[in-house]
């Protein structure tokens, strides 16, 4: 859900507050000055700005890496804190640790306002390694993600990481900035150079389905009929009746009724689910996690069982980690092997 005024501000918790001069975190002293979000922009321009040049692709790769952080989970928020590597644990800090500036990081609006960091684009311009930027309002209020790439060809959204409130480093997709007048602007950093290479074509592809054929693609083909209204058993055997609800969806979704459920069929029959859904199309989905170990009770229930199985499949193999089972997951689903 694009986001913007209060229900932007509403998603953006608010920074616990510092007492006295420093917050302490493990043996650093982080000055209180550099705990939130500054008011100022720092003018240190030299400082801010890594001597060596930056690939975006490695920028990407450091992004990832807070992902799994602390002890395989993410790197959590703060304003007050720094991690590990000395860089204060909110958005600006995250996005400043990517791109190698000095530590803890400048602040949001020293992100979009110093020259030496980022220069201003038009949202046409995005590429891997961009940043947007809501640099206007309160250290409550501000924020900045890291573009990655277009979801699909009509760039209506965008998988991005970013340090939020209340959850920490996220890999997600995201419509910021998107709408006209949004707050959100889009900025390219200074250091970044080169291009990244372009992604492989996927190499997954949709099984053809046939009468005789069993196994979990099976099942879940059959959980999808039934979640479609195609009352079938869900036993993993392409019989009699499984190829007779198969040609009744086909043709009441204006395809070829052969009775056969491939490529064309597949991405007509599916259907997204996300946390909180229940019915046959979870059951589908949950069969073909466990076919890649999740260990799941297929039970239709989308919960946190089967959330961080999705989100784990989606990390593993190159995905928007969004938590949704959509087309292009559930076409590694059923289609990787």
């Amino acid at each position: 859900m694009l986001m913007s005024g209060l229900g932007r501000r509403a998603r953006i918790y608010a920074a616990t507050a510092v007492a006295g001069a420093f917050a302490v975190v493990g043996a650093v002293l982080v000055p209180s000055s550099f705990a939130g979000e500054p008011g100022s922009v720092q003018t240190a321009a030299a400082e801010q700005k890594a001597a060596a040049e930056l690939s975006p692709q490695e920028m990407l790769n450091r992004a990832a890496t807070w992902l799994t952080a602390n002890n395989g989970s993410q790197v959590p928020y703060s304003q007050t804190k720094t991690w590990s590597d000395g860089y204060r644990q909110d958005c600006s800090g995250y996005v400043s640790m990517t791109l190698g500036l000095s530590k803890p990081g400048p602040n949001t609006v020293g992100l979009a306002g110093d020259r030496s960091i980022t220069t201003p684009i038009s949202l046409a311009d995005l590429k891997p390694g961009d940043l947007l930027i809501d640099a206007d309002g309160s250290n409550t209020t501000r924020h900045v993600v890291i573009f990655e790439k277009w979801t699909d060809s009509s760039h209506s959204a965008y998988s991005a990481f970013e340090q939020r409130g209340g959850h920490g480093t996220d890999h997600r997709v995201l419509k910021y900035g998107l709408d006209a007048g949004s707050e959100y602007k889009p900025y390219r950093p200074v250091k970044l150079t080169g291009e990244v290479p372009p992604e492989t074509p996927p190499s997954a592809q949709y099984p053809n389905l046939a009468q005789g054929a069993t196994g979990a693609d099976v099942t879940a083909a059959q959980y999808l009929l039934r979640a479609r209204g195609h009352m079938t058993e869900a036993d993993g055997s392409y019989g009699p009746k499984t190829v007779a609800q198969a040609k009744a969806f086909q043709s009441g979704s204006g395809l070829v009724a052969d009775g056969e459920i491939g490529p064309k069929t597949w991405p007509k029959l599916i259907k997204a689910v996300k946390k909180g859904a229940t019915g046959d199309a979870v059951r589908a989905a949950q069969t073909q996690l466990n076919v890649y170990g999740a260990g799941l009770e297929v039970d239709g229930s989308f919960g946190p069982a089967t959330d961080k199985a999705v989100t784990d499949f989606q990390r593993a193999h190159g995905l928007a980690v969004d938590g949704s089972v959509g087309p292009q997951t559930w076409q590694a689903l059923v289609g990787t092997r």
